[in-house]
């Protein structure tokens, strides 16, 4: 089915105002409801006490759906309209951060950021095909992708301070309560201000790959997550990956076979647009696995206040808002392959130095330094990604290709705290038990401890030897234990954003080439 819109679209009548202000507060919004937890995970473990895996789901409650739905949010506003989904996007994260704010429980707490991730799947890719679509030149639409990025980062370091600041002052439900007035804010603007456009030539729903893609996503998500609690060697896991496996190949199958697929597999045969898919997930992973290893250390591990993890945040999001000039010459003259090469080496050089820092110094001072390459690095390589993807396909599939990005960069940030979280946390209950057996503790303290571990895990283990005197000897074992799985959470990270940094390098040499690539194509 197809539709035609029944305003006047922006597209050839250049960038208006009103468009570029809703469209960019609309993915600063959602910026700041997918960062948001990650800010809050040392209160959220005093407070609602969850156990296993339970705080990993949290963050991902709001990625998944964002990871899921994006590609058929992109359709949705090429068919019906990108205003409708900017207002529809906004007023669903709104309600969900209500949802949120009110949780008496860690299993509202998942509905509300459940909700609140499907309006942000709807921002995401609406915000940048709506300002993409208004745009009437190379050199426009440069500067508009590089202020759609850097809005991206506001919302990155805008999220910790607001975190910080309602819980030092309050409590974490108002944060909720703060991004619910914004989300309320960004509707308004959007419905007031912004000219509509869609691009619905040829484009029809998708059923078969929306539902393929997304039992795929859920399945792979699920079993990476829940790993860690569950045994890798589970039934429930196996099935899940082999499950993930079938229903992906499945969508591919339904991509090709369909008359308007939610995902055209020819856009790959861009080689430029091809290795920004690749880097976007490898890379993005790399970049918030870094986050969620910060949180987690600064919070539930050394619980340290919550204004020192929105410092640590304002580092990684902050600097893309500060280089935003620099940034969008770079992106009109520069190689692509150097700029995503460059900034991903930056973020390989701050998490190695990362995992240097023993768990044991909680000075802030000794994370500037690391996390300021990393933030640098994050600057360069988001709107780089985004500007090659886009470019390189015609102007009527931007829709398309922006929610492809979006879709792989928030998939990447969905495996950032999921695989992170599995690596650091298995890790750290291997090294926890082994300590725990070499140990001169009393066998009972020692019981306690195993049964604790059993129960909550290592970061359970942490909070009650900080708590209960009874357990106050095992927590220099949690401790240790806890840095060496994070540790290896920052090797993890910066591994793999030194390989997309070498693919991006050998692959994207020059300009010519890319551009060559977007002329086949």
């Amino acid at each position: 089915m197809t539709t035609k819109p029944s305003t006047r679209t922006a597209t050839g009548r250049g960038l208006t105002t009103g468009t570029l202000v809703a469209g960019l507060l609309a993915v600063c919004l959602a910026q700041i409801g997918l960062a948001i937890p990650a800010t809050l995970n040392g209160l959220f473990q005093s407070d609602l006490h969850p156990v296993g895996s339970q705080l990993t789901w949290i963050s991902d409650a709001f990625l998944l759906p964002v990871a899921v739905l994006e590609l058929t949010f992109g359709l949705l506003g090429d068919l019906f309209g990108r205003k409708r989904l900017l207002i529809g996007g906004a007023s669903l994260l709104a309600a969900g951060e209500l949802v949120s704010a009110t949780a008496s429980g860690i299993h509202q707490l998942w509905a509300g950021q459940a909700l609140a991730g499907l309006g942000a799947a709807a921002l995401f890719p609406t915000s940048l095909a709506i300002l993409a679509a208004g745009t009437t030149s190379p050199a426009q639409r440069a500067r508009v992708i590089a202020m759609w990025a850097a809005l991206l980062s506001t919302g990155g370091f805008l999220a910790p301070l607001l975190g910080g600041i309602t819980a030092t002052y309050g409590s974490w439900r108002w944060s909720f309560v703060v991004v619910t007035a914004i989300a309320a804010a960004s509707a308004a603007v959007s419905a007031l201000f912004a000219v509509n456009s869609s691009a619905p030539a040829g484009r029809s729903l998708d059923v078969a790959g929306q539902l393929t893609i997304g039992l795929g996503l859920f399945s792979l998500l699920y079993a990476i997550i829940q790993g860690p609690t569950d045994g890798w060697a589970s039934p429930s896991i196996i099935i899940a990956f082999a499950l993930a496996a079938v229903f992906l190949a499945a969508f591919v199958l339904a991509e090709k076979r369909a008359k308007s697929p939610l995902l055209r597999l020819d856009l790959f045969r861009n080689r430029a647009f091809a290795v920004a898919s690749v880097v976007a997930v490898v890379g993005m992973f790399a970049f918030l696995g870094t986050a969620y290893s910060v949180s987690i250390r600064l919070g539930p591990v050394q619980d340290q206040a919550p204004m020192r993890t929105a410092l640590a945040f304002v580092l990684l999001n902050g600097i893309t808002l500060v280089m935003l000039p620099l940034t969008e010459r770079l992106l009109r003259t520069a190689a692509p392959g150097l700029l995503l090469g460059a900034g991903l080496l930056l973020i390989a050089a701050g998490d190695y130095w990362a995992a240097t820092l023993p768990i044991t110094d909680s000075a802030f001072t000794s994370l500037i330094l690391p996390l300021g390459l990393v933030g640098l690095g994050f600057a360069i390589t988001v709107s780089s990604i985004t500007a090659t993807a886009v470019n390189t396909v015609p102007v009527h599939l931007a829709g398309m290709a922006s929610a492809t990005t979006n879709l792989l960069r928030d998939f990447g940030f969905t495996l950032g705290p999921a695989i992170i979280g599995a690596v650091a946390l298995s890790r750290a209950a291997s090294n926890f038990s082994d300590s725990l057996h070499d140990s001169a503790l009393p066998g009972a303290l020692k019981g306690a401890g195993t049964a604790v571990l059993d129960e909550g895990g290592p970061l359970a283990v942490n909070g009650a030897s900080t708590t209960s005197p009874k357990l106050a000897d095992l927590h220099p074992l949690a401790l240790d234990a806890l840095g060496h799985g994070y540790s290896i959470g920052f090797v993890v990270c910066g591994s793999t954003a030194l390989f997309s940094a070498l693919l991006a390098l050998a692959t994207l040499r020059s300009r010519a080439a890319s551009h060559a690539d977007s002329t086949e194509h």
